[in-house]
C-alpha cells in the first residue's frame, strides 16, 4: 500500500476529458490568426500550457498573448463547457476524501477559469485548495503550480503524490521532488509517461484509487501485482 497525506490531480485529461471544447477554441483562434493547422495534431496540446502551444506558432511575445486572450475569451464561453468527467472520477474522489486525504488540484489552467468548471462539473466540493497557474506569466508551467500548490498552508508537513496524464505533469512531480501516479485513461500514454517512473499507472479511476488506497472498492486488499 502506498502511503500519502495528500494527492494533487492534474484535471485536462485525468479528472475531465476537455479535448472537445480545447480544440474547437485552437482551431477557433488559429484561423482567426491565419495559422493553416490542417496538418497539425491538435491534441499534443491538451495539457501544456497555453503560451507555450501558441510559442510553437507565434515568434512575437505579442502575438502569443494575442492568441491566448482571445483562446481565453472564447474558452469561457463555449469551450469550458464542452468537457465531461471520466468514467468514476466522482467515485474516486469520495473514496479518497473518505480515506481522510487532502485533495488539491494542481492544473495548468488558471484558477479563475478551472473553478467554475469544477462547479459545473459537480465535483469542485471535493477539493481542499484549487491550485492553477496564473492569467499572466508569473506562474506558467506546470512545475511552478505544483510549486504553489505545495506551498499553501494546508500542505505543510504532508506526504504527497501528483497524478497527471502527461510528461508536463511527470515533469513538475520530478522538479518538486515528488511521487507521481499516471492515469493511462488520459491523453498520455505508457511510453511518454515512462521515463519519469511514476510509482503507479492506472487505466482507470477506480484502479487509481485501488492502488493510491491498497484496497478495492468493496473493501478487499488489492492484489499485489510483483
Amino acid at each position: 500500500m502506498l502511503h500519502y497525506d495528500a494527492i494533487l490531480f492534474d484535471v485536462d485529461g485525468t479528472l475531465i476529458d476537455s479535448a472537445p471544447g480545447i480544440i474547437n477554441t485552437l482551431q477557433e483562434v488559429f484561423e482567426k490568426m491565419g495559422v493553416d493547422v490542417t496538418n497539425v495534431n491538435l491534441r499534443r496540446y491538451l495539457g501544456p500550457p497555453l503560451r507555450r502551444s501558441f510559442g510553437e506558432h507565434f515568434t512575437d511575445p505579442a502575438k502569443i498573448e494575442e492568441a491566448a486572450e482571445l483562446y481565453r475569451a472564447s474558452y469561457a464561453v463555449k469551450g469550458s463547457h464542452e468537457g465531461s468527467l471520466y468514467p468514476g472520477v466522482p467515485e474516486m474522489l469520495r473514496r479518497l476524501k473518505n480515506a481522510g486525504l487532502i485533495l488539491c488540484t494542481a492544473t495548468s489552467k488558471p484558477t479563475a477559469v478551472v473553478t467554475p468548471i469544477l462547479e459545473e462539473q459537480g465535483i469542485v466540493g471535493y477539493f481542499d485548495f484549487i491550485g492553477g497557474a496564473s492569467m499572466d506569466e508569473t506562474r506558467d508551467t506546470k512545475t511552478a503550480v505544483v510549486r504553489y500548490v505545495l506551498e499553501q498552508p494546508l500542505m505543510q508537513g504532508k506526504r504527497v503524490l501528483m497524478v497527471g496524464d502527461r510528461n508536463d505533469d511527470m515533469r513538475g512531480a520530478a522538479d518538486c521532488a515528488l511521487d507521481a501516479a499516471g492515469a493511462l485513461y488520459g491523453y498520455g500514454s505508457r511510453e511518454e509517461l515512462a521515463p519519469f517512473h511514476p510509482v503507479l499507472l492506472a487505466e482507470s479511476c477506480e484502479e487509481l484509487a485501488d492502488k493510491i488506497l491498497g484496497v478495492t472498492a468493496d473493501g478487499k486488499p488489492l492484489k499485489n501485482e510483483g
